[in-house]
């Protein structure tokens, strides 16, 4: 046995080509209780997702921060990137709902 190397751990990001944890979303998603049960590609699609819109906001803002002469991000660059964004502006409004009817109580027992 002393001849054998250990493989080296390979975090589910890394696997995955990501930057975003994908653990610590996989954490949040089940203590969130949104589901009895969960897939084990779920975390890797939402980490995905959430690095890709980020991604994009932040390029947008960058060239908004070069656009005003700046070399800084700053909280109202990404702002006006979201405010001029119709599809990001939706994404963010304060009233949006999750597009999911609220489930009754008593169908939540079974």
């Amino acid at each position: 046995m002393a001849g054998k190397k250990r493989r080296r751990n390979i975090t589910r990001s890394a696997r995955a080509e990501l930057q975003f944890p994908v653990s610590r979303v996989d954490r949040f998603l089940r203590e969130g209780n949104y589901s009895r049960r969960l897939s084990s590609s779920a975390p890797v699609f939402l980490a995905g997702i959430l690095e890709y819109l980020t991604s994009n906001i932040l390029e947008l803002a960058g060239e908004e921060a070069h656009i005003n002469g700046r070399k800084r991000i700053t909280p109202e660059h990404v702002y006006r990137v979201v405010q001029n964004n119709e599809h990001l502006q939706e994404l963010f409004k304060e009233d949006a709902n999750s597009g999911v009817d609220e489930v009754p109580e008593e169908a939540n027992d079974n």
